[in-house]
């Protein structure tokens, strides 16, 4: 924003001054900051998600092992019964 004032001295005369007012770019800066915050946030949000995949996966697969190894224990006993 621009501004013009004129200014009178004692002697008579006038002469024009120009101010012009600029940002201090902190608006720019915060948006920044702001930015990387979320970015970084996010990337641990998917890394913390992709971890919580592979232990679900594994507990999943753990678990059908303990499956098939009780079915074979299973016809095991019932093969030694009869």
């Amino acid at each position: 924003m621009v501004e013009e004032r004129i200014v009178e001295t004692p002697n008579g005369s006038t002469h024009t001054t120009v101010i012009e007012r600029r940002g201090g770019g902190g608006g720019v800066a915060i948006a920044i900051v702001l930015l990387i915050a979320v970015l970084i946030g996010g990337y641990f949000l998917f890394v913390h998600q992709g971890s919580e995949t592979a232990k679900n996966n594994a507990i999943t697969s753990a678990a059908k092992s303990v499956e098939k190894t009780a079915d074979k224990a299973g016809g095991a006993i019932d093969g030694a019964t009869k």
